[in-house]
């Protein structure tokens, strides 16, 4: 039988930062840490757990993005789209408060 980790986010979903503050939408989940260990060591500085899931998360404001722990993320209340050049790339639309994927067979 197969361990499925439940996610909190999914993708188009916004979200805000605990630590550091900033906003984002998740373009990627992955149901665990996928980075190498050598970029955990100097990154990941709290330290979050391996074994639950991680986020690639397109910035606001910024030409970043970000690989972020679950536990850093809670749900963005702001609503508000996000300003990223990469967001078109990854979504067709903005609706009710987050992203709509683009769908590849269009």
């Amino acid at each position: 039988m197969m361990n499925i980790t439940k996610v909190k986010f999914s993708v188009g979903q916004l979200v805000h930062h605990r630590l550091f503050g900033y906003r984002g939408v998740i373009a990627d989940v992955d149901h665990n840490f996928q980075g190498s260990e050598e970029w955990y060591e100097a990154v990941a500085k709290s330290r979050p757990p391996k074994d639950k899931p991680w986020y690639h998360v397109l910035v606001h404001g910024s030409n970043y993005s970000t690989y972020v722990a679950e536990r850093n993320l809670e749900p963005d209340d702001a609503m508000e789209p996000i300003d990223h050049p990469m967001v078109e790339h990854f979504f067709s639309g903005f609706d009710q408060g987050g992203y709509t994927r683009v769908d590849p067979d269009n």
